[in-house]
């Protein structure tokens, strides 16, 4: 099954290197010389390192955000009692049923109307409250880390916030990884919102700049097209590279002995 998975990606890459006459010609597994001529080639119609770049930043951020705040959220659904806190939890649970895609007209003006338009903001601030996340944590969280330790920790005189990041942050770990892969990847993917959002060509994003391409003449080169994808594959395999060794993680096992 891994050697099944990993042929599209050796295509891509293999591909990557060869010119269109030689893709159109047959597929094969040995790397062509192209390489550099199909680079030149996609250059000249779009700086794709840019929109790596603003794709790296706006990911990067999206993802510690997320999941910090995320974090923080469902400790205290999970171990906090308030007025309102079921309404407000049932709240978050509809909001993952409704798509992002329906509101597109109303945060675009709402966007305009606080003028961030054009900026990143738009693209970074409402990521944080993701109620997935939020919910999927206060799961694994009320599983996994017993009241005991921060009842032990009060006592010690630690403060909510020292607990939270202390005793908590480190049991959730394992959980904020999983979902931190997931949370970089769609905003690596994401197309549709920098699209309506940003203006200015310098700062399109990685996805944008790939759909710019494939309107142009580099479509014509398969090549290019093939580089153009796999500069833009990897930063997600470097993400799930060093990510997943905190899935298997569950450093909270055996904390608690009753």
């Amino acid at each position: 099954m891994a050697v099944v998975c990993f042929i599209p990606f050796l295509m891509m890459l293999v591909n990557a290197t060869r010119s269109n006459e030689a893709i159109l010609s047959g597929f094969t597994l040995i790397p062509g010389t192209a390489l550099m001529e199909n680079y030149r080639t996609m250059m000249d119609y779009v700086n794709i390192w840019a929109g790596f770049k603003n794709s790296l930043i706006i990911s990067v951020l999206v993802t510690v955000l997320s999941g910090y705040f995320s974090a923080l959220t469902a400790y205290g659904f999970a171990f906090y009692t308030f007025k309102g806190k079921n309404f407000l939890f049932v709240f978050m649970l509809v909001m993952m049923m409704v798509p992002g895609q329906l509101g597109l007209i109303g945060f675009y003006e709402l966007s305009k109307n606080l003028g961030i338009l054009d900026t990143y903001i738009p693209l970074i601030v409402p990521t944080i409250a993701s109620p997935f996340v939020v919910f999927f944590l206060r799961q694994y969280i009320q599983t996994t880390l017993h009241p005991s330790l921060i009842e032990a920790a009060r006592i010690d005189g630690a403060s909510e916030f020292k607990i939270f990041h202390t005793v908590a942050i480190p049991i959730m770990m394992p959980a904020i990884a999983t979902m931190s892969i997931f949370t970089f990847i769609g905003s690596w993917n994401n197309y549709i919102m920098p699209l309506v959002i940003l203006f200015s060509p310098e700062k399109y994003t990685l996805p944008v700049l790939m759909g710019f391409l494939k309107g142009s003449q580099v479509a014509q080169n398969l090549g290019s097209m093939y580089l153009g994808i796999a500069i833009s594959v990897v930063p997600i395999m470097i993400a799930f590279l060093f990510l997943s060794k905190y899935i298997v993680n569950s450093i909270s096992a055996g904390s608690v002995k009753e």
